[in-house]
């Protein structure tokens, strides 16, 4: 039976080869399935990996940099921020903390400026600035020489500048917390404030006191979800412009554990940079912790054209790219750093909860109030209700403002004492010191 149901298949097989002879490959020919992890263009898969991840990066950066995804329709439309760009001299624009990158500037006027020709109480050359892209996080819109709209970019509040030219003017430092820039004198300078008084159904003046109060280096984005401009003690409900590098394996990265990296730039984008987009949150239906955004909708925005979900994923991919800078050499004992290192993972405790070397707890890195021994308050107005346990490396880069989300902490010491009160970590005077020192060179 086996022989019969052979002779029949090899029938059947010549009659094919018959009735198909140009099927038959010639003795050179190529096969026509590739091999698995060859690309059509010749390439392997590797090298092609390697070309995208490039090409990403080179696009996030000019999204980081550049892209206000149509925030130009409410800073400029709506606010008429640019009316007061183009009477404000450059010299005001740095007091307030904007910076300048200074290899956007033309060459004859680096030379002057370096040689102190330039007028920086003239609003000309703030226009000039604008006018190349040289103002750091704002665009200007531009019909001939007249500014007609203003929007902003994500390296406003997450860039600074090296200084390497002169105070407030450099090379670019992304991912670097400005703690220099006043954000709410910022938006207060703007002729109207009638938008942000509609949503939050309180008066201009009302808007103004509170953005007035915010300070250099802090802003409250949650101040449109719950109408909160004051804590209960009468600060100023806001938080610390936090740095973003490091944050490469991190799994929640804002103080208060509101969602990922890439959820938080569609937030922001979205809710706080007024971009045209696409974001969902049904955690701000809310109407108890989020009255204004369950009000306004600010759970499902949708636009169209989209502005801002295409180049969601190039923005993550750069901003991850970004590595926490290195401490300057002979900014820290090494002597005492080595020591601080062992009483990190030892006597301290630090590393139960900065696990090296990401420095934080890999998975859910969140904590309650009570675990830290700090207040509610600002864990509360976020629907976890929790605190971050902050990344470490690249510290001494922002020490301006001070510590923990709301700088409470005005020095590193200040926060070592505070654990050790809380904990009960019975650390001495010297072993504080070298731990400071630890963190300092992280």
């Amino acid at each position: 039976m086996e022989r019969s149901m052979l002779v029949k298949w090899l029938m059947l097989l010549s009659c094919i080869c018959l009735a198909f002879p140009a099927t038959g490959l010639a003795a050179d020919a190529k096969p026509v399935v590739q091999a698995r992890g060859e690309c059509e263009n010749g390439g392997d898969y590797e090298q092609q990996t390697q070309n995208n991840a490039e090409e990403q990066f080179d696009r996030g950066k000019e999204v980081f940099r550049f892209d206000t995804f149509g925030s130009e329709e409410f800073w400029g439309g709506q606010l008429r921020l640019h009316e007061t760009l183009s009477v404000l001299p450059p010299s005001a624009a740095l007091q307030l903390g904007l910076k300048v990158d200074a290899e956007a500037l033309p060459g004859d006027f680096i030379d002057q400026l370096e040689q102190g020709m330039v007028d920086l109480d003239d609003p000309a050359g703030t226009l000039l600035l604008l006018k190349q892209d040289a103002v750091v996080g704002v665009k200007g819109f531009f019909e001939g020489d007249n500014l007609v709209s203003v929007g902003i970019n994500c390296s406003l509040c997450h860039s600074t500048v090296d200084d390497s030219l002169a105070p407030g003017v450099g090379r670019r430092l992304d991912g670097w917390a400005n703690r220099d820039l006043d954000v709410g004198k910022v938006i207060a300078s703007a002729p109207t404030l009638q938008p942000f008084a509609e949503v939050l159904g309180v008066s201009e003046a009302a808007v103004e006191q509170v953005l007035t109060s915010w300070g250099p280096g802090k802003f409250d984005a949650i101040l449109v979800l719950d109408g909160k401009g004051f804590r209960p003690d009468g600060g100023s409900a806001s938080v610390l412009i936090p740095p973003a590098y490091g944050l490469a394996g991190f799994n929640l990265a804002t103080w208060t554990g509101w969602g990922t990296v890439t959820y938080w730039n569609a937030f922001v984008a979205n809710l706080e940079m007024r971009g045209m987009g696409t974001f969902f949150d049904e955690r701000l239906t809310d109407a108890e912790k989020f009255p204004i955004a369950a009000e306004n909708g600010f759970n499902d925005i949708r636009n169209t054209p989209d502005l801002i979900t295409p180049k969601l994923a190039d923005l993550h991919f750069y901003q991850l790219a970004l590595p926490a800078p290195e401490p300057p050499a002979g900014s820290f004992d090494t002597a005492a750093a080595e020591r601080g290192e062992e009483l990190f993972s030892g006597k301290a405790e630090c590393a139960r909860c900065h696990v090296p070397p990401l420095y934080t707890e890999p998975g859910w890195n969140l904590h309650s109030p009570d675990d830290i021994g700090i207040d509610d308050f600002q864990a509360s107005r976020s629907p976890t209700e929790r605190y971050r346990t902050a990344p470490l490396k690249g510290l001494w880069a922002h020490v301006d403002g001070g510590f923990f989300h709301d700088g409470r902490f005005a020095t590193l010491l200040d926060v070592i004492n505070h654990y050790n009160t809380n904990m009960d970590l019975g650390l001495t005077e010297a072993e504080k010191m070298d731990l400071e020192q630890y963190l300092l060179s992280l």
